[in-house]
């Protein structure tokens, strides 16, 4: 048996680049750093000159790299990395600095190219518009066009050979609950549900970045292991090693922009429903969380604020909202933010979409303004600006940023064949088909830019639907979409959250309590996705279980946000006081507020240190393989493993009581340290799964020793007591340390150095607490702060409330000092 044939290669070596043109394309291989190489790969005699949407532009690097030859391969080498190129077939095998396989291409080679058209839609000089009314409001639809070849562009695959026993994170967040994809596959697109990220992260400690925006696909089934992408100037992607997963989301952020800090006060209690009808109404709601003493930070007001008829209209309806500026008056008295929804279409030929129409900047629909166009973000931004923002709106919900979807209508849902091509069809009516998953984040780019432009003092809050690479740059936090209350929701939600973050987003949230609660057939639309199990709403005890467990989950993502139709969602809705789910929901928002001293910290390392809060397992523990499927655990920081109840214990739909059921569930505990129950203070061993008490008034929720928990007072809003005492929960079994991370609160200073640092370092073995100096200040830092220090234990230091007695006390002046505790 003969050879195989080698190819012809020539190899051109320039700074940071390493060009191979063979016959059968040409490689450009960039050495981003040590632990980042760029691919590009081309059939075309030259490369393509398209910039980048998600990465950022940069400098070549100062990195010291080589490249080897030999008659059968090409490496390619850093200090962490080594790629081998086969010569016979192109194929590619990553390898660490060790040698060990990371991952690599079939041996006959991975990479394929196709050529295709690009075809762009043409509306007709006489084509008709008509709206059509969905769940998301009216939408305009064109009849009266026809298609043109634009340009060529390929149609890539990559076919890639797994390890056994390697776990696969990420891709964004979709509908099916998936956590691990091996075994599975899964479509990228911008979708209500969906939100198409094209990155794989690995348990090998690698991962893969696509920088594509079209329709893509990933399969690890039975058609094959490989990623599919519709439309490409060219097979575009980045090989990202850790090992770490922190380690990769760092890089992750190098290249496509770091996440900037949200103000304090997002990171409390939002509340929202569907809707407040007129500024009276949002008032008389935050007056009774204060008279009701019950935490609250940020009012959402939803659609229609505008004019009637006049949709996506950024004015106020005079009638509805008479004085705005005085609403935002009286919202700020209450020591309460608020937050406006705002939406890219606009209809009824308001005065915006009159302006935008006759300066060319509506997309072919002549409804959605043309985000791509920075003339037309720099529109959008100055009527966001005099109708909306002048009057003191505090934050942003920019909804419907995909901004299409076709399938959000029909009794039956489709096939999920059928939902990807009608909806990938809509949007490349509109949009230029190798850009439809872009929308949002140009979009988001208007939004953060254009507030910036005006203020400096107010960080730019900003919740929205869709997510594209590079977006958290922009200050979004991203929601999951218009869910429904059911248990089985409630679980796959775990782990969509879970494959969002994993891929650099930084901040996901969700409707607690789902969006559409009621039944088919109950909402102003008879539609597939208006699916949830509980007609009678908040009346109903199964629904008040269910917004429970909701709740307690939300407590510990990144937007702590009620909101959802079809039935009220303030907390005095579920009880008074007394009452199970009252008190139950009152307790977990009281903890949250609690946790701001960690949770607010987490946000600094997000900013300053690329960290991540919302945390798969696999994040810290990449070496427990019992870790690499589980779906509904998760950890909050490095401290708190967070374990919420996915089924119901006590009632049913229509408050049928249940018989038999268990009050408690099974829990895993990582490997490699102790944890300890956070409602008990009971130590366990790590690396076995417990079964955790779980009555509707917790949720299993452990804390790793070694851990240095910090918490604040009980307040009623994030701006209170700032200088109160705060306590220090030491879990003793390990030595730990903990960083504490403070500033103003809000505006932009921190990213010229008005922040502080407070290290804190725990010796187990010296039972030694120690305060390092503290690194920095900004305006109003509390010089001096009393901090209440408890060892936890078996029934001390637990649970909500603070424990009553501290085991020492440390008035901590920013100067070091040392605490010994003997208990």
């Amino acid at each position: 048996m003969g050879k195989t044939p080698v190819m012809q290669w020539q190899i051109d070596k320039r700074n940071n680049l390493l060009y191979v043109a063979t016959t059968k394309g040409q490689l450009k291989l960039e050495v981003i750093n040590a632990r980042v190489i760029r691919v590009v790969y081309t059939q075309r005699e030259k490369f393509s000159d398209r910039l980048s949407l998600m990465i950022l532009p940069r400098e070549p690097g100062d990195v010291a790299w080589s490249v080897a030859e030999d008659e059968e391969a090409l490496t390619l080498a850093t200090s962490q990395l080594r790629l081998v190129i086969q010569k016979a077939t192109g194929a590619f095998t990553w390898l660490d600095h060790t040698g060990a396989v990371l991952l690599r291409e079939p041996a006959g080679g991975g990479k394929t190219l196709e050529e295709v058209p690009v075809e762009i839609t043409i509306f007709d000089a006489d084509s008709e518009t008509k709206t059509e009314e969905s769940a998301d409001g009216g939408r305009t639809v064109v009849a009266g066009s026809h298609k043109v070849v634009d340009r060529t562009a390929y149609t890539s695959r990559l076919d890639l050979e797994f390890s056994p026993g390697e776990a696969l994170y990420g891709l964004g967040q979709h509908e099916e609950g998936i956590l691990n994809y091996r075994g599975h596959s899964q479509t990228l697109y911008q979708h209500n549900m969906k939100l198409a990220v094209p990155m794989l992260v690995s348990t090998q400690g690698y991962a893969l970045l696509w920088d594509t925006y079209s329709l893509s696909v990933f399969h690890d089934d039975e058609f094959g292991s490989y990623f599919w992408s519709d439309l490409d100037a060219e097979m575009d992607f980045y090989f990202i090693y850790g090992p770490e997963f922190d380690q990769i989301i760092a890089a992750y952020r190098a290249l496509t922009g770091q996440a900037p800090l949200l103000p304090k006060w997002a990171y409390g209690y939002v509340q929202s429903k569907e809707r407040y009808v007129d500024q009276a109404e949002l008032v008389a709601v935050v007056r009774e969380y204060r008279q009701r003493g019950i935490p609250l930070d940020c009012i959402v007001q939803d659609w229609q604020t505008w004019p009637p008829g006049l949709w996506g209209q950024k004015s106020f309806d005079p009638t509805r909202y008479p004085d705005p500026a005085q609403l935002t008056r009286d919202l700020h008295a209450l020591n309460v933010k608020w937050m406006l929804s705002i939406w890219p279409h606009m209809q009824g030929n308001g005065p915006n979409q009159i302006e935008m129409r006759e300066q060319g900047f509506l997309l072919g629909n002549q409804s959605t303004y043309n985000a791509f166009d920075p003339r037309a973000r720099a529109l959008y931004w100055k009527q966001v600006n005099e109708g909306l923002f002048q009057y003191g709106v505090d934050a942003w919900w920019c909804d419907c940023t995909e901004p299409f979807e076709a399938d959000w209508r029909g009794k039956l849902k489709p096939e999920p064949w059928k939902r990807v091509t009608v909806n990938t069809d809509m949007a490349k009516q509109y949009l230029d088909p190798e850009y439809i998953n872009a929308y949002s984040l140009f979009h988001s780019q208007m939004i953060y830019e254009g507030q910036r432009s005006v203020t400096e003092e107010k960080r730019v809050v900003n919740l929205t639907r869709s997510y594209s690479p590079g977006q958290q740059r922009y200050s979004t936090i991203v929601w999951s979409g218009d869910i429904p209350a059911t248990w089985d929701t409630l679980r796959k939600q775990i782990a969509e959250g879970l494959n969002f973050t994993v891929t650099g987003g930084a901040k996901w949230t969700l409707d607690i309590g789902a969006f559409f609660v009621g039944p088919q057939g109950s909402g102003w639309v008879d539609a597939w996705f208006w699916c949830g199990d509980y007609p009678d709403g908040v009346a109903d005890a199964g629904y008040r279980e269910l917004y429970v467990r909701w709740f307690q989950f939300g407590a510990f993502l990144p937007m702590f946000r009620a909101h959802g139709t079809d039935t009220p969602r303030e907390i005095w809705r579920f009880g008074e006081p007394g009452d199970r789910a009252y008190d139950t929901l009152v307790k977990f928002d009281f903890l949250r507020y609690r946790l701001l001293p960690y949770i607010y910290t987490l946000a600094g390392w997000e900013t300053h240190r690329a960290y991540t809060m919302l945390r798969n397992l696999a994040f810290d523990f990449r070496h427990d393989l019992n870790v690499y499927d589980i779906a509904d655990q998760f950890l909050c920081g490095p401290a708190l493993l967070v374990c919420p109840v996915t089924q119901p214990m006590d009632y049913g739909p229509n408050a049928t009581p249940l018989t038999g059921t268990s009050h408690s569930r099974p829990v895993y505990l990582p490997a490699g340290c102790d944890w300890y129950d956070f409602w008990t203070g009971e130590r366990y061993t790590g690396g076995q799964t417990i079964e955790a008490a779980a009555p509707l008034e917790i949720i299993p929720l452990f804390v790793r020793a070694g851990s240095i928990l910090p918490l604040g007072p009980k307040v009623q809003h994030t701006g209170e007591q700032p200088a109160a005492d705060w306590e220090l929960r030491i879990y003793p079994g390990a030595d730990g340390t903990f960083d504490l991370y403070e500033d103003e609160g809000d505006s932009y200073r921190y990213e010229a150095g008005a922040f502080a640092w407070t290290p804190l370092a725990w010796d187990d073995a010296a039972r030694t607490l120690t305060f390092g100096a503290r690194q920095g200040t900004f305006a109003g830092m509390v010089e001096q702060r009393a901090f209440n220090v408890v060892l936890v234990g078996k029934g001390h230091g637990i649970g909500v409330e603070a424990e009553p007695q501290a085991d020492a006390v440390a008035v901590y002046t920013g100067i070091p000092m040392n605490l010994s505790i003997h208990c």
